[in-house]
C-alpha cells in the first residue's frame, strides 16, 4: 500500500500519525487510500458521466471483492482484521455519491449533518475500530469528531467548492463563521470520548483533533470573504502544529482522570438517526 498518499494529501493527519504504532499506521494508511480514491473520483476534472462510471466500478470492485484492485484488497483486510461493518462503508459510498451531480446544494442543517456523517463520521468510526475502541459512547464521539473535521473542511473549501458547483453552505463569511462555530460544538463534545481510546493510541487522536480544530482559527483571521477568497487553501503551519502538539500533552493528562464516558449529544445524533440507524454501525 502506498503510504505516500497519507503523507502528501493529509498533512494534519500525517503529523498526528507519527504517534501511532507501525501496525496501526499501516491500517490507517489503507483506510485513507480507500477514502482518497473515492474523493479523487468525485473531485476529478472528468465529465460527470465518466466520474459515475469510475465510481460504480470502484464500488462494484469493493462489493465483489475484486482483489486485483489492491486498494480494495487492503481495505477488506482492514475490515476483516478489526471488524468494520460493511454498512459504514456503504454510508461512505452514499456520501460520495452525493457529490456526483452537476450541481450540489445542501439546504438544511439536517442534510449537512447527514452528509458530514456519511463522508467523515464514517471515517471516524472506522479509525476507532482500527484503534481498538469498543466503548459505544466513545464510538459516538468518534462520529462527532469526524463531523467536526468535515464541517471544518466545508468552511475551508468554500471557494474551491463554488468552482465545482458545490454549495454545502452559503458563500459568505457569516455562514463560514457559523459553520466553524458549529464544528466547535462537535469538537468539544468529542473530547471526553477520546478517553475511550486505548492509551497507546490516544495521543495521536488528541493531536489530530487540536490541529484540525486550529484550522478554523486561521480561517477566521481572514475576517471577510474577499480576503478569504484570495488566501488559498488554509493549513496549520509547522510551528502551529508544534504548539498544538505541546498543548496536547495537557489534554492527554486531563483525559487520564476521566473514568466514565457519559456521552450526551443526542440532539444532533437524533437528526442523523432520522436517516441512518447508528446503533447498527457502532
Amino acid at each position: 500500500m502506498n503510504n505516500d498518499l497519507l503523507k502528501s494529501h493529509a498533512k494534519s493527519f500525517y503529523w498526528a500519525s507519527f504517534f501511532l504504532s507501525k501496525k496501526k499506521y499501516s491500517k490507517c494508511s489503507a483506510l485513507y487510500s480507500f477514502c482518497r480514491t473515492l474523493d479523487d473520483i468525485a473531485d476529478s476534472s472528468d465529465e460527470l458521466k465518466i466520474k459515475k462510471i469510475n465510481f460504480e466500478k470502484f464500488k462494484n470492485d469493493f462489493i465483489n471483492k475484486k482483489f486485483d484492485n489492491l486498494i480494495v484488497k487492503a481495505m477488506w483486510k482492514v475490515m476483516d482484521d478489526v471488524n468494520i461493518s460493511k454498512k459504514i462503508v456503504f454510508d461512505l459510498f452514499d456520501g460520495v455519491e452525493t457529490d456526483l451531480n452537476e450541481n450540489v446544494r445542501i439546504k438544511t442543517k439536517k442534510d449537512l449533518l447527514v452528509y458530514s456523517y456519511r463522508v467523515a463520521g464514517t471515517v471516524g468510526l472506522m479509525m476507532s475500530k482500527i484503534l481498538k475502541v469498543d466503548n459505544k459512547e466513545a464510538l459516538k464521539g468518534a462520529i462527532d469528531l469526524g463531523i467536526a473535521m468535515q464541517l471544518t473542511n466545508i468552511a475551508r473549501d468554500v471557494v474551491e467548492d463554488k468552482k465545482r458547483n458545490r454549495e454545502y453552505i452559503d458563500y459568505n463569511f457569516i455562514t463560514i463563521k457559523k459553520t466553524i462555530d458549529n464544528a466547535e460544538i462537535f469538537y468539544e463534545k468529542s473530547f471526553v470520548a477520546i478517553s475511550g481510546i486505548p492509551i497507546k493510541s490516544r495521543f495521536s487522536v488528541i493531536i489530530a483533533r487540536r490541529v484540525y480544530k486550529k484550522i478554523g482559527d486561521y480561517i477566521l483571521k481572514e475576517k471577510n470573504i474577499e480576503n478569504y477568497s484570495k488566501a488559498g487553501k488554509i493549513y496549520v503551519p509547522i510551528i502551529g502544529k508544534i504548539i498544538e502538539t505541546i498543548l496536547s500533552i495537557g489534554d492527554f493528562f486531563r483525559l487520564i482522570f476521566i473514568k466514565n464516558i457519559n456521552y450526551s449529544h443526542e440532539v444532533n445524533h437524533s437528526v442523523i438517526r432520522e436517516e441512518i440507524n447508528l446503533d447498527e454501525r457502532i
